[in-house]
């Protein structure tokens, strides 16, 4: 069967399946491929429940969204707070397409090989958005793109230079791939006029393999923190960790001394919630009071600021973390 006979809409792929997109990229849809026994899920707690929220302003963002082709983080990954910052008319935009080179296993992002394909009308689209949206604080995220001999870090480079061309007064925060710990393509991204510099452990070392992708690594993360950092101290760094895999306390303990050790300064705690039933499964839910603790232990250990709650992920509310209230949680 030639690839034009397969080029169905992704929204008639199930989960897990593979598949081709309109560039002809080969794919598995929500990057996991579907297991012969999915895991049970846990039954939900009763503060397991978001408010889903509407309205012009969500309506205006949807548009802009769709309309300049941008690949969003909140739609790819199922954020359950696309609505609420949606509606806040925000959004965290995710560049280099929608097809990740890697397969994380808590991750529904698809999973295939973009074989180089860059879209030469991002940077300008993007900033455009921000302008459109009236943004002034814009989280940029990307998939990983190891196809790419540099990771995608200069493409990633010229998208925040074209926002802060066209849009000056708006802060920008880059949640970027580890680069395969190639630290000059860290400096190309720390180097764009980025104010905060982000990438996410994720889990605790003892987790990182099986739920990240073989290639990426708790001291390869690690290193990345602490090189951007190192290289420019005026960035603001910060990473994130879900909760909810089967860590234990020691261990969250443990990952904070090691992200102190990288000068990281900003920290948040999440709820992992299972994508598909293909994915890794829930080991429990943590409760809204245990995401209380883990915030004062690690203000006690000395970060800047720890995000801390149920639906937080790492770009939830990031305009606020300033603020030092936990985003008003």
């Amino acid at each position: 069967m030639s690839e034009k006979e397969n080029l169905i809409p992704v929204t008639q792929v199930s989960s897990g399946e593979k598949f081709v997109n309109a560039r002809g990229v080969r794919a598995i849809k929500d990057g996991v491929k579907a297991s012969a026994a999915p895991a049970e899920r846990l039954a939900k707690p009763d503060w397991l429940r978001i408010k889903v929220k509407g309205g012009q302003t969500y309506d205006r963002v949807t548009s802009i969204v769709h309309e300049h082709k941008l690949a969003t983080v909140c739609e790819e990954a199922k954020c359950p707070n696309m609505s609420e910052c949606w509606s806040s008319g925000t959004a965290t935009i995710m560049l280099m397409g929608d097809v990740c080179t890697r397969a994380c296993q808590f991750c529904s992002v698809n999973t295939g090989n973009p074989r180089g394909w860059l879209d030469p009308e991002e940077p300008a689209n993007t900033a455009n958005s921000v302008s459109l949206m009236g943004l002034k604080y814009v989280v940029l995220t990307s998939v990983n793109r190891d196809d790419l001999d540099d990771g995608g870090a200069g493409h990633y480079a010229a998208c925040v230079r074209e926002v802060k061309s066209r849009n000056p007064d708006t802060a920008v925060e880059a949640l970027t791939p580890d680069f395969l710990g190639v630290l000059a393509d860290v400096e190309t991204v720390v180097d764009s006029g980025i104010e905060v510099f982000a990438q996410n452990v994720e889990t605790v070392k003892r987790l990182t393999h099986p739920v990240r992708d073989p290639r990426a690594t708790y001291e390869q993360t690690l290193e990345v923190l602490a090189h951007a950092k190192a290289y420019r101290p005026d960035v603001l760094t910060k990473t994130s960790l879900m909760l909810g895999l089967g860590e234990t306390e020691e261990e969250i303990l443990a990952c904070m001394d090691d992200l102190r050790e990288a000068n990281v300064d900003i920290l948040t705690f999440g709820q992992y919630l299972q994508p598909t039933p293909n994915h890794y499964p829930i080991d429990r839910y943590v409760s809204p009071e245990e995401f209380e603790t883990y915030r004062q232990w690690g203000l006690e250990k000395g970060f800047l600021e720890v995000v801390s709650g149920v639906f937080v992920r790492s770009s939830y509310r990031a305009e606020q973390v300033l603020a030092k209230n936990n985003v008003g949680l």
